[in-house]
């Protein structure tokens, strides 16, 4: 934890500018983050797994505490309201110091209504920052999570410190060695099941803990693009793997996928390629260019590698003109990434919250913010074979576009995916999962 505890003063001096300047903005006094409340499961005493508001872990990395607050003024060191209950159910949290402790004025409440002591006289000009408004305006806040006020921090949260970069290549790190353990338990061949099981011992992960569901898909269900349905029996014959994984660390996410085949086939070569296309992509993710262009080229070079594979009979260019390629890879180069997997700020121009569209070709793209220093974002081509998009294309009166019997032939594979996790710098970038040495 050196190196964090290196980092984390510069990143809450950030945290603090950037929360004065908005709270002078939008004439505020101050804001309350709470992390969350435990949501119950319907007619039931079970709760579901409790998940903390990520402005909450933007500036703490607290993941499993709920009813806990940060007060902030941008000026005076910030509040750090602790719920610590006196309860023998549940597992209570016991606050310990930390690198990062000493920051914050640190109050331990016992009861969650035990907030309304320590909160500002006066809420008239304090926002509340947080997912349970209703409980918010029962203490008196009537500036519930402002538009323009989140606008302006979810804008800044697109750029990250060198503390949160840290903490992302050591998400990675512990991501690889979960993506290792599956690969050797597909090559074993292991049940989707034995693979998840595998994966999580790994990262020292419970399925609960992960950033996202993880995709463990054997053979076709590779085709289902948020494939999670994990089935247990060991299928008949592994032909192929994807698997969409990350991990977690202090908040912070990893998205990392990787497919693999089960033999050295023409389906080997088509990962491989796929794997140079996807390198490629992200030696041009530079500070100062287009992500909105960068995934057009790469869309581009997907439709060369349909033609190199016979998968189409008509030329790159017509596939592109014809929509015919986004059949095949249907959804968008990649995100940002940090707090949340799908981080937020992707489609802002400003500070205010002017709202920028991906194209209309291209509507699943996540983010049409240009590239600058700072961002992290991962660089995700695709390549399927899926049954319902395929027939679209048919229906559409681009059959005669496609090879179907060479689809056909690859279709029991279910597609590809390779994704990486980037560091833009002012000079070039840093790919954090290969530097972690997953190939």
């Amino acid at each position: 934890m050196t190196t964090l505890a290196s980092l984390y003063p510069a990143h809450l001096e950030t945290l603090m500018k950037r929360a004065k300047d908005a709270l002078s903005l939008h004439k505020l006094d101050s804001y309350v983050i709470h992390s969350g409340q435990d949501l119950g499961v319907f007619l039931d005493d079970m709760h579901y797994p409790f998940k903390a508001n990520p402005h909450f872990k933007h500036w703490v990395p607290v993941t499993d505490v709920t009813n806990s607050y940060i007060i902030v003024d941008g000026s005076s060191k910030p509040t750090l309201v602790y719920y610590q209950p006196v309860d023998f159910w549940h597992k209570v949290y016991e606050l310990q110091d930390d690198y990062w402790t000493s920051f914050f004025d640190i109050k331990l409440i016992a009861k969650k209504e035990d907030i309304a002591q320590y909160l500002p006289t006066s809420l008239n000009n304090v926002a509340y920052v947080g997912a349970h408004q209703d409980y918010a305006a029962s203490l008196g806040f009537s500036q519930i999570n402002p538009t323009s006020f989140l606008h302006y921090l979810h804008y800044y949260r697109a750029y990250k410190t060198p503390y949160e970069q840290e903490c992302m290549r050591l998400s990675n790190a512990k991501a690889v060695i979960g993506h290792q353990a599956a690969k050797n338990t597909f090559l074993a061949s292991g049940s989707e099941f034995d693979i998840q099981q595998a994966y999580l011992a790994a990262t020292g992960h419970t399925a609960n803990e992960t950033p996202y569901g993880n995709i463990v898909a054997l053979n076709e269900n590779a085709s289902i693009l948020h494939y999670t349905a994990l089935e247990k029996e060991t299928p008949f014959e592994h032909r192929s793997f994807l698997i969409d994984a990350g991990a977690n660390f202090h908040g912070y996410a990893s998205d990392i996928t990787r497919t693999y085949a089960f033999e050295n086939n023409e389906f080997a070569a088509l990962i491989a390629r796929m794997d140079n296309l996807m390198l490629a992509a992200v030696e041009k993710l530079q500070a100062d260019t287009s992500y909105v262009d960068l995934h057009i080229q790469t869309h581009f070079e997907v439709a060369k590698v349909l033609s190199e594979f016979n998968f189409i009979t008509v030329a790159p260019e017509s596939a592109v003109e014809s929509g015919v390629v986004s059949a095949f890879f249907p959804h968008g180069l990649g995100h940002h990434l940090g707090l949340q997997t799908h981080d937020v700020g992707g489609f802002m121009a400003d500070d205010t919250g002017t709202h920028v569209a991906s194209p209309t070709e291209h509507p699943f793209l996540r983010t049409s913010r240009p590239v600058e220093a700072g961002m992290v974002f991962t660089i995700e081509p695709g390549l399927y074979f899926i049954d319902s998009l395929l027939q679209q294309a048919k229906n559409d009166g681009f059959g005669d576009q496609i090879n179907w019997t060479n689809v056909d032939l690859f279709k029991p594979f279910g597609g590809i995916r390779i994704e990486d996790n980037i560091i833009v710098h002012p000079q070039g970038n840093e790919n954090m999962t290969r530097d972690h040495g997953l190939d």
